[in-house]
């Protein structure tokens, strides 16, 4: 008899919701201090995650909640990213 696999949950750092991992974005901070966009969550790095929402992502960017969590500056393009990846992923 199969066993039913968990889903993952990871929290939203800006709406602290727990929510499938693959509903959710993650955002990475590399041992080397660069932040970027990490679409396949298996970079290594500090990791945030955030919601898969423009409202949300819009609400990070005005409030700078990726550069708090993640301790480092969070440049512009990034949250551009996001939102590329947002539509992307509405797309699919």
């Amino acid at each position: 008899m199969a066993s039913k696999k968990k889903t993952p949950l990871r929290k939203c750092v800006v709406t602290q919701e727990m929510k499938p991992k693959k509903e959710l974005i993650r955002v990475v901070r590399s041992p080397e201090g660069e932040v970027f966009v990490d679409p396949s969550s298996k970079k290594s790095g500090r990791g945030a995650y955030i919601a898969n929402d423009r409202d949300v992502i819009e609400k990070a960017k005005k409030a700078n909640l990726l550069a708090r969590h993640l301790k480092a500056k969070v440049d512009e393009d990034v949250y551009d990213q996001l939102i590329r990846e947002h539509e992307r992923s509405k797309l699919v």
